[in-house]
Protein backbone atom coordinates (compact mmCIF):
# COMPACT_ATOMS: atom_id res chain seq x y z
CA UNK A 1 0.00 0.00 0.00
CA UNK A 2 1.28 3.46 -0.84
CA UNK A 3 1.68 5.93 1.99
CA UNK A 4 2.43 9.59 2.70
CA UNK A 5 4.16 11.54 5.44
CA UNK A 6 2.50 14.60 6.77
CA UNK A 7 3.14 17.23 9.37
CA UNK A 8 0.98 19.89 10.90
CA UNK A 9 2.11 23.30 11.97
CA UNK A 10 1.09 26.76 12.79
CA UNK A 11 1.50 28.28 9.34
CA UNK A 12 2.11 31.64 7.78
CA UNK A 13 -0.96 33.09 9.46
CA UNK A 14 1.08 32.98 12.69
CA UNK A 15 4.26 34.34 11.16
CA UNK A 16 4.43 37.93 12.35
CA UNK A 17 3.14 40.38 14.84
CA UNK A 18 0.24 42.47 13.61
CA UNK A 19 1.92 45.82 13.15
CA UNK A 20 -1.10 47.84 14.21
CA UNK A 21 -2.12 45.68 17.16
CA UNK A 22 1.18 44.19 18.29
CA UNK A 23 -0.31 40.69 18.40
CA UNK A 24 -0.13 37.46 16.44
CA UNK A 25 -1.43 33.96 15.67
CA UNK A 26 -1.11 31.54 18.55
CA UNK A 27 -1.39 34.36 21.13
CA UNK A 28 -4.01 36.89 19.99
CA UNK A 29 -3.14 39.28 22.83
CA UNK A 30 0.63 38.77 22.70
CA UNK A 31 3.03 41.70 22.86
CA UNK A 32 6.82 41.32 22.62
CA UNK A 33 8.48 41.12 26.02
CA UNK A 34 10.31 44.29 27.07
CA UNK A 35 12.62 43.50 30.01
CA UNK A 36 12.16 46.97 31.44
CA UNK A 37 8.42 46.30 31.71
CA UNK A 38 9.32 43.69 34.34
CA UNK A 39 11.69 46.08 36.05
CA UNK A 40 14.72 44.28 34.59
CA UNK A 41 17.71 45.73 32.78
CA UNK A 42 17.23 46.58 29.11
CA UNK A 43 20.13 44.20 28.33
CA UNK A 44 18.58 41.26 30.24
CA UNK A 45 18.25 38.10 28.11
CA UNK A 46 16.61 34.81 29.02
CA UNK A 47 18.94 32.98 26.62
CA UNK A 48 21.91 34.34 28.56
CA UNK A 49 21.17 31.62 31.13
CA UNK A 50 21.06 28.78 28.61
CA UNK A 51 23.10 25.64 28.00
CA UNK A 52 23.08 23.01 25.26
CA UNK A 53 22.15 19.37 24.79
CA UNK A 54 24.35 16.51 23.61
CA UNK A 55 24.52 16.03 19.79
CA UNK A 56 22.77 12.97 18.36
CA UNK A 57 25.94 11.05 17.42
CA UNK A 58 27.45 11.56 20.87
CA UNK A 59 24.18 10.77 22.63
CA UNK A 60 23.72 7.43 20.87
CA UNK A 61 27.24 6.39 21.86
CA UNK A 62 26.57 7.32 25.48
CA UNK A 63 23.36 5.29 25.52
CA UNK A 64 24.84 2.06 24.14
CA UNK A 65 23.75 -0.77 26.43
CA UNK A 66 20.82 1.11 27.92
CA UNK A 67 18.19 -0.84 25.97
CA UNK A 68 18.51 -4.42 27.20
CA UNK A 69 16.12 -7.32 27.44
CA UNK A 70 15.84 -9.12 30.71
CA UNK A 71 17.30 -12.58 31.23
CA UNK A 72 15.14 -15.46 32.44
CA UNK A 73 17.02 -18.62 33.40
CA UNK A 74 20.04 -17.38 31.48
CA UNK A 75 17.97 -16.93 28.33
CA UNK A 76 17.03 -13.63 26.73
CA UNK A 77 13.41 -12.81 27.45
CA UNK A 78 11.22 -11.75 24.53
CA UNK A 79 9.49 -8.40 25.19
CA UNK A 80 5.79 -8.54 25.98
CA UNK A 81 5.27 -5.64 23.58
CA UNK A 82 7.52 -4.28 20.79
CA UNK A 83 10.01 -1.85 22.31
CA UNK A 84 10.86 1.57 20.93
CA UNK A 85 14.54 2.16 20.29
CA UNK A 86 16.70 4.93 21.73
CA UNK A 87 16.01 8.14 19.84
CA UNK A 88 12.30 7.55 19.39
CA UNK A 89 9.68 9.81 20.93
CA UNK A 90 8.25 7.79 23.83
CA UNK A 91 8.57 4.57 25.83
CA UNK A 92 5.91 1.85 26.05
CA UNK A 93 5.68 -0.17 29.26
CA UNK A 94 3.28 -3.13 29.60
CA UNK A 95 1.46 -2.98 32.94
CA UNK A 96 1.16 -6.08 35.08
CA UNK A 97 -2.61 -6.26 34.95
CA UNK A 98 -5.46 -5.67 32.59
CA UNK A 99 -3.61 -5.77 29.27
CA UNK A 100 -2.94 -2.03 29.52
CA UNK A 101 0.15 -0.09 28.47
CA UNK A 102 1.87 2.94 29.96
CA UNK A 103 3.05 5.34 27.24
CA UNK A 104 5.33 8.04 28.54
CA UNK A 105 7.77 10.71 27.40
CA UNK A 106 9.99 13.27 29.11
CA UNK A 107 11.97 16.21 27.78
CA UNK A 108 13.49 19.48 28.93
CA UNK A 109 14.89 22.58 27.26
CA UNK A 110 17.21 25.48 27.81
CA UNK A 111 15.89 28.93 26.85
CA UNK A 112 15.90 29.46 23.09
CA UNK A 113 13.67 32.55 22.90
CA UNK A 114 13.78 35.67 25.06
CA UNK A 115 10.16 35.68 26.20
CA UNK A 116 9.66 33.52 29.35
CA UNK A 117 5.96 32.96 28.72
CA UNK A 118 6.50 31.83 25.12
CA UNK A 119 9.40 29.61 26.25
CA UNK A 120 7.08 27.86 28.70
CA UNK A 121 4.42 27.42 26.01
CA UNK A 122 6.98 26.02 23.53
CA UNK A 123 8.13 23.52 26.16
CA UNK A 124 4.60 22.32 26.85
CA UNK A 125 3.93 21.95 23.14
CA UNK A 126 7.11 19.92 22.60
CA UNK A 127 6.52 17.54 25.51
CA UNK A 128 2.99 16.83 24.28
CA UNK A 129 4.22 16.38 20.71
CA UNK A 130 6.05 13.16 21.59
CA UNK A 131 2.71 11.53 22.43
CA UNK A 132 0.97 13.26 19.53
CA UNK A 133 3.43 11.48 17.24
CA UNK A 134 1.81 8.24 18.34
CA UNK A 135 -1.72 9.53 17.74
CA UNK A 136 -2.32 10.07 21.46
CA UNK A 137 -4.27 13.24 22.24
CA UNK A 138 -5.22 12.72 25.90
CA UNK A 139 -2.69 12.45 28.73
CA UNK A 140 -1.52 13.90 32.05
CA UNK A 141 1.62 15.97 32.62
CA UNK A 142 4.27 16.83 35.19
CA UNK A 143 6.45 19.94 34.93
CA UNK A 144 10.23 19.92 35.44
CA UNK A 145 11.78 23.29 36.31
CA UNK A 146 15.34 24.38 37.00
CA UNK A 147 15.85 27.93 38.28
CA UNK A 148 19.29 29.41 37.61
CA UNK A 149 21.43 30.17 40.62
CA UNK A 150 22.83 33.09 38.60
CA UNK A 151 19.44 34.85 38.70
CA UNK A 152 18.74 37.44 41.33
CA UNK A 153 15.76 36.94 43.62
CA UNK A 154 13.92 39.65 41.72
CA UNK A 155 14.57 37.94 38.38
CA UNK A 156 13.36 34.61 39.73
CA UNK A 157 10.16 36.12 41.11
CA UNK A 158 9.34 37.93 37.87
CA UNK A 159 10.53 35.50 35.18
CA UNK A 160 9.73 32.04 36.61
CA UNK A 161 5.95 32.55 36.98
CA UNK A 162 5.76 33.59 33.32
CA UNK A 163 7.46 30.35 32.21
CA UNK A 164 5.16 28.30 34.42
CA UNK A 165 2.10 30.10 33.05
CA UNK A 166 3.19 29.44 29.45
CA UNK A 167 3.59 25.73 30.23
CA UNK A 168 0.23 25.65 32.01
CA UNK A 169 -1.52 27.40 29.11
CA UNK A 170 -0.04 24.92 26.60
CA UNK A 171 -1.39 22.09 28.75
CA UNK A 172 -4.80 23.76 28.87
CA UNK A 173 -4.79 24.12 25.10
CA UNK A 174 -3.98 20.41 24.84
CA UNK A 175 -6.83 19.62 27.26
CA UNK A 176 -4.51 17.99 29.75
CA UNK A 177 -3.77 18.46 33.45
CA UNK A 178 -0.45 19.30 35.10
CA UNK A 179 -0.60 17.22 38.25
CA UNK A 180 2.80 17.91 39.82
CA UNK A 181 6.49 18.12 39.04
CA UNK A 182 9.96 18.86 40.37
CA UNK A 183 11.89 22.11 40.84
CA UNK A 184 15.62 22.54 41.50
CA UNK A 185 18.30 25.23 41.48
CA UNK A 186 20.87 24.83 38.72
CA UNK A 187 23.55 26.91 36.94
CA UNK A 188 21.16 27.22 33.96
CA UNK A 189 17.48 27.76 33.39
CA UNK A 190 15.78 24.57 32.23
CA UNK A 191 12.11 23.78 31.78
CA UNK A 192 10.56 20.50 30.70
CA UNK A 193 7.93 17.97 31.49
CA UNK A 194 6.66 14.40 31.56
CA UNK A 195 3.57 13.33 29.60
CA UNK A 196 1.92 10.03 30.54
CA UNK A 197 -1.09 8.00 29.49
CA UNK A 198 -2.39 4.51 30.31
CA UNK A 199 -4.19 3.02 27.33
CA UNK A 200 -4.96 -0.08 25.31
CA UNK A 201 -2.79 -1.15 22.33
CA UNK A 202 -5.43 -0.09 19.80
CA UNK A 203 -5.50 3.49 21.11
CA UNK A 204 -2.12 4.53 19.71
CA UNK A 205 -0.04 4.02 16.57
CA UNK A 206 3.26 2.15 16.86
CA UNK A 207 5.92 3.83 14.67
CA UNK A 208 7.14 0.60 13.07
CA UNK A 209 4.82 -0.15 10.14
CA UNK A 210 5.84 2.05 7.21
CA UNK A 211 4.84 0.63 3.82
CA UNK A 212 6.56 1.15 0.48
CA UNK A 213 5.10 4.09 -1.44
CA UNK A 214 5.04 6.93 1.10
CA UNK A 215 4.62 10.50 -0.12
CA UNK A 216 6.06 12.97 2.38
CA UNK A 217 4.41 16.05 3.83
CA UNK A 218 6.16 18.10 6.52
CA UNK A 219 6.06 21.56 8.06
CA UNK A 220 7.84 23.60 10.75
CA UNK A 221 11.30 23.71 9.15
CA UNK A 222 13.21 26.66 10.52
CA UNK A 223 16.44 27.96 11.96
CA UNK A 224 15.54 28.58 15.57
CA UNK A 225 18.67 30.58 16.44
CA UNK A 226 17.97 33.28 13.87
CA UNK A 227 18.42 36.03 16.44
CA UNK A 228 22.17 35.50 16.31
CA UNK A 229 22.41 37.89 13.44
CA UNK A 230 25.74 39.59 14.18
CA UNK A 231 27.62 37.09 11.96
CA UNK A 232 25.32 37.40 8.98
CA UNK A 233 24.65 41.13 8.65
CA UNK A 234 25.87 41.05 5.06
CA UNK A 235 23.27 38.41 4.15
CA UNK A 236 20.06 39.59 5.81
CA UNK A 237 19.05 42.76 7.58
CA UNK A 238 17.73 42.95 11.12
CA UNK A 239 14.20 43.46 9.82
CA UNK A 240 14.54 40.45 7.51
CA UNK A 241 15.57 38.32 10.49
CA UNK A 242 12.84 39.55 12.84
CA UNK A 243 9.88 38.22 10.85
CA UNK A 244 11.33 34.70 10.47
CA UNK A 245 12.20 34.76 14.16
CA UNK A 246 8.63 35.59 15.06
CA UNK A 247 7.31 32.93 12.68
CA UNK A 248 9.62 30.31 14.18
CA UNK A 249 8.69 31.31 17.72
CA UNK A 250 4.94 31.02 17.15
CA UNK A 251 5.36 27.82 15.13
CA UNK A 252 7.23 26.24 18.02
CA UNK A 253 4.49 27.25 20.45
CA UNK A 254 1.75 25.59 18.38
CA UNK A 255 0.46 22.16 19.40
CA UNK A 256 0.37 19.22 16.97
CA UNK A 257 -2.84 17.91 18.53
CA UNK A 258 -4.98 18.35 15.40
CA UNK A 259 -2.62 16.24 13.28
CA UNK A 260 -2.44 13.60 16.03
CA UNK A 261 -6.20 13.19 16.00
CA UNK A 262 -6.35 13.01 12.21
CA UNK A 263 -3.73 10.23 12.16
CA UNK A 264 -6.45 7.78 13.23
CA UNK A 265 -9.00 9.17 10.78
CA UNK A 266 -6.68 8.68 7.80
CA UNK A 267 -5.07 5.37 8.82
CA UNK A 268 -1.55 6.61 9.52
CA UNK A 269 1.05 3.85 9.90
CA UNK A 270 3.97 5.65 11.59
CA UNK A 271 4.97 9.11 12.72
CA UNK A 272 7.63 11.05 14.59
CA UNK A 273 8.02 14.65 15.60
CA UNK A 274 10.97 16.62 14.24
CA UNK A 275 12.98 18.10 17.10
CA UNK A 276 16.59 18.06 18.29
CA UNK A 277 18.02 15.63 15.71
CA UNK A 278 16.63 17.55 12.72
CA UNK A 279 14.55 16.06 9.91
CA UNK A 280 17.39 13.76 8.79
CA UNK A 281 18.23 12.48 12.27
CA UNK A 282 14.64 11.74 13.22
CA UNK A 283 13.99 10.08 9.87
CA UNK A 284 16.97 7.83 10.53
CA UNK A 285 15.65 6.94 13.99
CA UNK A 286 12.23 6.21 12.49
CA UNK A 287 13.81 4.06 9.77
CA UNK A 288 15.63 1.90 12.32
CA UNK A 289 12.31 1.20 14.03
CA UNK A 290 10.62 -0.30 10.95
CA UNK A 291 9.71 -3.97 10.67
CA UNK A 292 9.88 -3.85 6.86
CA UNK A 293 12.99 -3.16 4.83
CA UNK A 294 12.28 0.30 3.51
CA UNK A 295 14.13 3.45 2.49
CA UNK A 296 12.90 6.88 3.51
CA UNK A 297 13.67 9.13 0.55
CA UNK A 298 13.65 12.84 1.42
CA UNK A 299 13.57 15.20 -1.55
CA UNK A 300 12.17 18.47 -0.23
CA UNK A 301 12.61 20.60 2.89
CA UNK A 302 10.34 23.57 3.66
CA UNK A 303 12.46 26.46 4.94
CA UNK A 304 11.37 29.88 6.16
CA UNK A 305 12.38 32.57 3.68
CA UNK A 306 15.97 33.91 4.03
CA UNK A 307 16.99 31.20 6.50
CA UNK A 308 18.87 29.04 4.02
CA UNK A 309 21.11 32.00 3.16
CA UNK A 310 21.53 32.79 6.84
CA UNK A 311 22.46 29.19 7.62
CA UNK A 312 25.10 29.17 4.89
CA UNK A 313 26.59 32.47 6.00
CA UNK A 314 26.81 31.44 9.64
CA UNK A 315 28.24 28.00 8.87
CA UNK A 316 26.67 26.71 12.08
CA UNK A 317 23.27 25.19 11.64
CA UNK A 318 23.43 22.55 8.85
CA UNK A 319 19.91 23.57 7.82
CA UNK A 320 20.27 22.32 4.25
CA UNK A 321 21.84 19.09 5.49
CA UNK A 322 18.74 18.27 7.51
CA UNK A 323 20.53 18.09 10.85
CA UNK A 324 19.70 21.55 12.18
CA UNK A 325 18.26 21.04 15.66
CA UNK A 326 14.65 22.08 16.06
CA UNK A 327 12.38 22.46 19.05
CA UNK A 328 8.68 21.60 18.92
CA UNK A 329 8.69 20.87 15.18
CA UNK A 330 5.95 19.35 13.08
CA UNK A 331 4.85 15.72 12.87
CA UNK A 332 6.30 13.54 10.12
CA UNK A 333 3.46 11.10 9.43
CA UNK A 334 3.33 8.05 7.18
CA UNK A 335 -0.07 7.69 5.49
CA UNK A 336 -1.49 5.57 2.67
CA UNK A 337 -0.95 7.44 -0.59
CA UNK A 338 -4.66 7.54 -1.31
CA UNK A 339 -5.27 9.22 2.05
CA UNK A 340 -2.57 11.90 1.80
CA UNK A 341 -4.50 14.51 -0.18
CA UNK A 342 -7.54 14.07 2.05
CA UNK A 343 -5.37 14.52 5.14
CA UNK A 344 -3.88 17.74 3.74
CA UNK A 345 -7.28 19.08 2.81
CA UNK A 346 -8.81 18.20 6.15
CA UNK A 347 -6.11 19.75 8.33
CA UNK A 348 -6.32 23.01 6.38
CA UNK A 349 -10.12 23.18 6.51
CA UNK A 350 -11.88 25.97 8.47
CA UNK A 351 -12.96 23.38 11.03
CA UNK A 352 -9.44 23.41 12.49
CA UNK A 353 -8.84 27.14 12.21
CA UNK A 354 -6.34 29.21 10.28
CA UNK A 355 -2.66 28.54 9.79
CA UNK A 356 -2.20 24.79 9.30
CA UNK A 357 0.18 24.01 6.43
CA UNK A 358 1.61 20.73 5.14
CA UNK A 359 4.35 20.04 2.60
CA UNK A 360 5.29 16.93 0.63
CA UNK A 361 8.89 16.12 1.52
CA UNK A 362 9.56 12.52 0.45
CA UNK A 363 8.47 8.94 -0.09
CA UNK A 364 8.98 5.48 1.37
CA UNK A 365 10.64 3.15 -1.12
CA UNK A 366 11.87 -0.43 -1.29
CA UNK A 367 15.29 -1.29 -0.02
CA UNK A 368 17.36 -1.52 3.11
CA UNK A 369 16.34 0.46 6.17
CA UNK A 370 17.95 3.84 5.58
CA UNK A 371 17.31 7.48 4.78
CA UNK A 372 18.30 8.61 1.29
CA UNK A 373 18.47 12.34 0.47
CA UNK A 374 17.50 12.15 -3.19
CA UNK A 375 19.36 14.09 -5.87
CA UNK A 376 22.22 15.19 -3.62
CA UNK A 377 25.44 13.92 -2.12
CA UNK A 378 25.94 13.26 1.57
CA UNK A 379 22.87 14.52 3.41
CA UNK A 380 21.98 17.63 1.40
CA UNK A 381 18.21 17.82 1.57
CA UNK A 382 17.60 20.97 -0.45
CA UNK A 383 19.22 22.70 -3.44
CA UNK A 384 21.44 25.72 -2.88
CA UNK A 385 18.78 28.15 -4.06
CA UNK A 386 16.11 26.80 -1.71
CA UNK A 387 15.88 29.89 0.49
CA UNK A 388 12.14 30.34 0.33
CA UNK A 389 9.30 28.33 1.73
CA UNK A 390 8.46 25.19 -0.25
CA UNK A 391 5.09 24.80 -1.90
CA UNK A 392 2.48 23.32 0.45
CA UNK A 393 0.53 20.33 -0.71
CA UNK A 394 -2.94 20.99 -2.03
Amino acid sequence: MAEAWAASACGEAMAAMAAAEGSSGCFPSYWPLLPQALGLSLSWRLTGLSGCKVPQETLLKLLVGLMRRGLVGGQEEAPAFPALGVGMDSCIIPLRRGGLLLVQTTDFFYPLVEDPYVMGHITGANVLSDLYAMGITECDMLMLLSVSQSMSEEEREKVTPLMVKGFRDAADEGRTDVTGGQTVVNPWIKIGGVATVVCQPNEFIMPDSAVVGDVAVNAHQWLDNAERRNKVKMVVSGEQVELPYQEAMFNMATLNRTAAGLMHTFNAHVATDITGFGILGHSQSLGKQQRNKVSFVIHNVPIIAKMAALSKASGRFALLQGTSAETSGGLLICLPREQAAHFCSKIKSPKYGEGHQVWIVGIVDKGIIEVIPRGATAAALAPDNSNASSEPCS
